[in-house]
This record gives C-alpha cells, sequence and structure tokens, in this order.
C-alpha cells in the first residue's frame, strides 16, 4: 500500500468563524454544501462530541456522476460514518472517516482536521486529512474536499 503525505486544502471566507462552525456541524449546515457536484447529502444521526458520531447518505444525483458511478462498479447511494475525535467550537473540529465503500478495499479509517481562525475581515479554513489507500484515491478525496470548500465558499458568498 503506497501513501501519499497527508492533504492540506486552505480557504479564506468572507465569514466569521462561528458562521462556518455552524454550517460544519449543524445537519442544515452539512446539508446544504457538504457533497461535491454532483451529489446530494442527507444527515442521519449527527452527535457533535467526541466519540460521537455523524452518519450521513451520500447520493450521486447528477447525469454523468451517475454513469461515473455505475461504471466505477459503486453504488449511487453511500452511508458514511465519521466519528468526532476532537469537538472545540469554534475553532478545530476533527473526525476518522471509515472507507468502507471501495471496491476490492478492506474498509479503513483516516482522520481529518478542520482548523477554523479569523483572519482579517474573515476565516481561515485549513483542512488536513490522512492519505488514503493509494495515490488514485488520495487525489479523488483531494478533489472533492476542494469542490466542497469550494461549495462552502459560493453558500458564504450568497
Amino acid at each position: 500500500m503506497e501513501t501519499s503525505p497527508a492533504v492540506r486544502i486552505e480557504q479564506t471566507y468572507p465569514a466569521t468563524p462561528e458562521r462556518v462552525w455552524q454550517l460544519w456541524t449543524t445537519a442544515e449546515g452539512i446539508e446544504s454544501w457538504w457533497a461535491p457536484d454532483g451529489f446530494t447529502v442527507k444527515v442521519n444521526k449527527l452527535d457533535l462530541r467526541p466519540g460521537g458520531e455523524l452518519i450521513y447518505t451520500m447520493t450521486a444525483t447528477a447525469p454523468e456522476t451517475v454513469a461515473f458511478m455505475q461504471e466505477a462498479g459503486m453504488p449511487l447511494s453511500t452511508e458514511s460514518r465519521k466519528t468526532f475525535v476532537e469537538v472545540q467550537a469554534p475553532s478545530k473540529l476533527s473526525y476518522s472517516s471509515l472507507a468502507d465503500f471501495i471496491p476490492g478495499v478492506d474498509p479503513y479509517d483516516f482522520l481529518t482536521v478542520v482548523e477554523i481562525r479569523p483572519e482579517g475581515s474573515g476565516v481561515r479554513v485549513t483542512m488536513t486529512a490522512d492519505a488514503m489507500h493509494d495515490e488514485e484515491w488520495t487525489q479523488r478525496l483531494t478533489a472533492g474536499r476542494t469542490n466542497e470548500l469550494a461549495n462552502l465558499g459560493k453558500l458564504l458568498q450568497a
């Protein structure tokens, strides 16, 4: 199993740390931006505390996304589980994600750390995630998380 270094993505938004925290830690907030383009997210469970879980269903909805998922032999809807490790409102959130949706790969956990810091008249969000099991999936993770943070930015500017 060849692994890359951790993935690090940074974005600055015209918002307060409290607003970003609210969008990251409530069912309504998560459902409004969390999914990458071509998907929707429905939160099934949210227990925001260390050891608590976020369980949501991500569903491919755009025709090209549906076609990609079918071609890859992956289901159109997957239930995702994250277990919160650290919860420090409104500045730091970390969670372990269960990767149990990859054909031919045994399930494993990987950590994501989100830091939210005031910067100038806005807020800087730094997301650091463990690399996945191979370079292709690490690139997919990076592209997905970059897209999600862009969607968060669109929501904050609306």
